[in-house]
């Protein structure tokens, strides 16, 4: 039988069938002549197997194989045979393969990122959209953005869940919720297998009665010796929490805080509306402690504290465990009414609440950034105080 030709696969006048070249390489053609197509016809264990190698080439080559490389292909797939394999077993498993290594460089970062491309849009508001990110930005890839999807465990989703569990119970229900959507999205994708661990780990929480909870605050009289105590601990993690107490900042937007939005020279600390809570730019002015903080960081990484979120919540757990991280921002609230002449808008502007109703806000178009200023500098002063010894009685002069 006469073997295939470049000229004889392409002729016009080749009719529909099989047509035989060798090592089992057939040319399949239908639609008269329209279709050819190159496939590998074997026979194991008695049954007959057919294996597509590809299209016929085009004229121009652009895609497709040649009467070369189709034969270089099935003779690959008859060396297979005879050494006892069967070689679309082998294709599979090749496959496989591949997809296992590439989920080996798939990080939940990227996994995230690929399902909110497909969903994000689909979400019934612009707020349910902000949410999401926020959220995953905060509470979810400080600790799992840059870890291989398919190694994330169970812990590893409860030390992104358990922090706020009891103080921020929705926020956190819907957190888990979301790595869940996202890790299913990932089993999907061949990226992971297994179990979802984001789906069983609430029996190992305490039971939430589904209340949001205010945040425990440490009195505001308590703060210069917890500040003198948080000098004392070395690490990221004291830089980054004191940091925050100085700035009255939401724990998200200080792990987020990036070099350039820092203006040493100014002393400023800019924010983007992107990761905001309100959705809106936040001009933040820096204390000289502050500053100090920051002069004394390893500038050469994007971020000027490369923790994850929880990392600020186990510190302050070492010195307080009756206190939480956000409940700082009481504190500072507490001591700025209590304290202090500074109006209500220069204090909500300080911690980027929203002033007033809608009319008030419409005439206040500053941001009140030299009175902030002043606010933060009379805070800064007050956490760096010398606190008083529980041995020392302070005595009232006799009148």
């Amino acid at each position: 039988m006469k073997r295939l030709t470049a000229r004889t696969v392409t002729a016009k006048t080749i009719a529909d069938g099989w047509h035989l070249d060798e090592h089992g390489l057939y040319l399949q053609v239908t639609g008269g002549g329209a279709g050819r197509s190159w496939v590998y016809r074997y026979v194991i264990d008695g049954r007959q197997r057919y294996m597509g190698l590809g299209p016929l080439a085009d004229p121009e080559g652009r895609w497709g194989l040649t009467l070369a490389e189709a034969r270089e292909k099935a003779s690959d797939a008859h060396k297979l045979r005879l050494r006892g394999l069967d070689p679309l077993e082998e294709r599979r498993r090749q496959e496989q393969a591949r997809i296992a290594e590439r989920a080996r460089r798939i990080t939940f970062k990227d996994c995230a990122e690929q399902y909110l491309s497909l969903h994000l849009e689909s979400f019934k508001n612009a707020r349910h959209r902000q949410q999401w990110t926020n959220t995953l930005r905060d509470y979810v890839l400080p600790r799992l953005g840059n870890m291989v999807v398919a190694d994330i465990t169970s812990a590893d989703v409860l030390a992104c869940v358990e922090p706020i569990w009891t103080t921020k119970w929705t926020t956190a229900s819907r957190v888990r919720q979301r790595i869940e959507k996202i890790l299913d999205y990932a089993s999907a994708r061949q990226y992971r297998t297994g179990d979802n661990p984001a789906t069983a780990i609430t029996a190992s929480l305490p039971k939430a009665n589904g209340k949001q909870q205010h945040h425990a605050a440490l009195p505001y009289a308590a703060l210069p010796a917890f500040m003198a105590e948080l000098r004392q601990q070395d690490g990221v993690a004291a830089r980054a929490l004191e940091f925050l107490v100085l700035t009255a900042a939401r724990t998200g937007e200080v792990v987020g805080a990036t070099w350039d939005e820092i203006d040493l020279k100014a002393k400023t600390w800019t924010i983007p509306a992107s990761r905001m809570k309100a959705g809106r730019e936040h001009r933040a002015p820096l204390s000289e402690r502050a500053v100090e903080i920051l002069q004394r960081l390893d500038q050469r990484s994007e971020r000027l504290f490369p923790l994850a979120t929880a990392d600020m919540h186990w510190q302050l757990k070492e010195l307080r465990a009756d206190a939480t991280v956000h409940g700082m921002r009481s504190a500072f609230m507490d001591w700025a009414h209590e304290q202090t002449s500074f109006p209500k808008a220069v204090i909500d502007m300080a911690l980027a609440h929203a002033v007033g109703d809608k009319v008030e806000a419409a005439y206040r178009r500053g941001d009140l950034f030299v009175k902030r200023a002043k606010l933060m500098h009379s805070w800064a002063e007050y956490c760096g105080k010398t606190p008083i010894s529980p041995a020392v009685i302070p005595l009232r002069a006799n009148a």
